[in-house]
């Protein structure tokens, strides 16, 4: 079966990707299977948006030691390399479409890694994670966040849609939140987390 290709070479690109409904993919061949098929060649059409997020709240995070979590194709490490920011990535979909845009190494951890402790021996002020953890299945999102936020600061999450909220998660308080729209003005969120108790 030939792969359906995710390409802004073509200018009806944004038709194109409605088209292609990448939410309807989902859901008819599974995430996994979605990104083992896609991933080499994967490009967030929310780039604007990321952008604008990220540089309207760029003052407010810590960049010493960033992780870009569940990278895509590099958008966020893209944005931050401008302001000379460098970045950890991993994302075990799309590792080959960060590598051939930066030149660099990027991890191979997913979701269930990190939450059987592949970051463990890390420690970063910031991880961003963008239009990836509205996909974490409910039964593995507490785990996943006690896991990002037992070691590290800031916890930022980009989504398209307002879930998930954490506000409810024991231990995590919400420390701001911001949007951004589309051309067609749906909303962006940016919301962002820290753990309720100290470091260790």
């Amino acid at each position: 079966m030939k792969k359906k290709k995710i390409s802004t070479s073509d200018n009806n690109y944004l038709e194109n990707l409605e088209n292609f409904s990448i939410r309807n993919e989902y859901a008819s061949m599974g995430v996994a299977e979605f990104y083992e098929q896609h991933g080499s060649e994967y490009e967030n059409p929310h780039f604007k948006q990321i952008e604008s997020l990220i540089l309207s709240n760029f003052e407010k995070f810590d960049w010493q030691n960033t992780l870009d979590l569940s990278c895509g194709s590099g958008e966020v490490s893209k944005i931050l390399r401008k302001k000379n920011i460098k970045t950890i990535a991993t994302d075990p979909y799309t590792m080959a479409a960060f590598e051939r845009n930066f030149d660099s190494k990027c991890l191979p951890y997913s979701f269930d890694d990190i939450i059987r402790g592949s970051l463990d021996q890390y420690h970063f002020t910031t991880i961003i994670c963008s239009f990836a953890m509205h996909l974490c299945p409910e039964e593995k999102l507490y785990p996943l966040v006690s896991k990002l936020l037992k070691n590290n600061t800031y916890l930022g999450i980009i989504t398209p849609h307002k879930r998930p909220d954490l506000r409810k998660v024991d231990g995590v308080e919400n420390v701001w939140n911001d949007f951004a729209l589309t051309e067609r003005g749906k909303k962006v969120y940016l919301n962002v987390y820290k753990s309720k108790y100290s470091l260790e």
